[in-house]
């Protein structure tokens, strides 16, 4: 093995492919539940969308952790992986009839709630099946996050949850609904947030919130403050494991949590982010009039993130101990944006040779397309290549 990759094992596999550090994964999740096992009330889910590759959810749902969907489909990849209803939170702007309707088949823990109008749909349904569904109402907190814009998702003008405004009357309105239970408030002010404050401020928030409803005599069970907590992509190999600790206690030390209140997190890239690199091979490696392109095959069909959030990745020759030369690393997509780095410096490159994209395993996989006709990629966790 070179560094954390098994290359003799990569070299009889068909690139490009996901590779999931199993190891770091379960590192990973004992720290999760170390920190936030420290603070009663603490309960978190995953978010499926991170990475729904069933060996890594096998792994995740063996953990304790719960689930958060944001489609029918997950809700069943989740079910089919060993996740318990009971800790199955369901978000989402646009859910359909047969997807609300499979959560209330498998009873799941509540449905996070954006609109009036998802209300009512979610209350005739229930009625329907003579059940009643547990909501949680998705607030638009307005608060920034010092992110990306393009997942930025709490500030007044995304399209995610019910405005501030509107919080007191959609409360009233589902009292009167004889097929809602309404038991809690859902936030989620975006993702890949590294600054501690962005989280302080949404405490503060939600304390200013429960101040608020305690004076019309509104207690809620549940706050469900989303996740948001980024990775180094940077320096995967120096932070493999993000700061839990601080995270959790960031909470622990602001939100002013009532007597017997469940604090629900929904984390994604910080639990899966780091153990997952994009394995691909060097086609070609050509000189251009003032650069040198390698030429890889993998392409944005693969990895979409640099493509479309113009995101980082460290970029890794993992086969050759040559001196550095500086190339632009690009992919066979018959677009202009397949590109993944520009004026990267690897280690001397030549055909053959396997390059690694890291800090993949959050998005990655999940988010791939068959774009030019290309297969899809496969995943391979460490047990499917390393004889244990």
């Amino acid at each position: 093995m070179k560094g954390n990759f098994p290359i003799d094992k990569f070299q009889e596999v068909e690139t490009p492919f996901y590779y999931y550090d199993t190891a770091l994964l379960r590192q990973t999740l004992q720290t999760i539940n170390e920190e936030a096992g420290k603070h009663e009330g603490f309960v978190v889910h995953y978010a499926i969308k991170a990475n729904a590759n069933p060996k890594v959810l096998r792994i995740i749902s063996q953990a304790g952790l719960g689930a958060d969907c944001v489609s029918g489909g997950e809700i069943r990849r989740c079910l089919d992986n060993g996740f318990s209803p009971k800790k199955i939170v369901y978000a989402g702007v646009g859910k359909a009839d047969w997807e609300i309707n499979l959560g209330l088949d498998k009873n799941i823990f509540c449905f996070n709630v954006e609109s009036v109008a998802e209300l009512e749909v979610i209350n005739e349904l229930a009625e329907k099946k003579g059940k009643v569904a547990r909501v949680c109402f998705r607030i638009n907190p307005d608060v920034g996050a010092h992110t990306n814009a393009k997942i930025t998702t709490g500030l007044a003008e995304n399209k995610f949850g019910i405005a501030m405004r509107d919080m007191l009357p959609t409360i009233e309105e589902a009292a009167k609904m004889k097929n809602i239970e309404f038991i809690g408030l859902h936030f989620h002010i975006g993702s890949q947030i590294l600054d501690m404050g962005d989280f302080e401020a949404l405490c503060n928030r939600i304390n200013e919130i429960q101040d608020e409803l305690e004076k019309k005599h509104i207690k809620v069970e549940n706050i469900n403050v989303g996740g948001g907590l980024g990775i180094d992509y940077q320096h995967p190999n120096r932070v493999p494991v993000p700061d839990f600790k601080d995270y959790f206690d960031t909470y622990a030390r602001h939100l002013k949590l009532r007597p017997g209140q469940k604090l629900h997190f929904e984390l994604g890239r910080s639990v899966v982010g780091q153990m997952g690199s994009l394995i691909t091979r060097c086609l070609y490696v050509k000189q251009g009039t003032a650069k040198q392109f390698v030429i890889v095959d993998a392409g944005m069909t693969d990895l979409i993130r640099p493509a479309l959030y113009q995101a980082y990745h460290k970029i890794e020759n993992i086969t050759s101990d040559e001196k550095p030369a500086t190339y632009d690393v690009v992919g066979p997509i018959c677009e202009s944006s397949d590109v993944f780095a520009k004026a990267v410096d690897l280690n001397t490159t030549h055909r053959g040779d396997l390059i690694a994209l890291r800090s993949a395993g959050a998005y990655g996989e999940i988010m791939a397309s068959q774009y030019n006709c290309r297969k899809l990629p496969v995943g391979y966790i460490t047990e499917d290549l390393v004889e244990e």
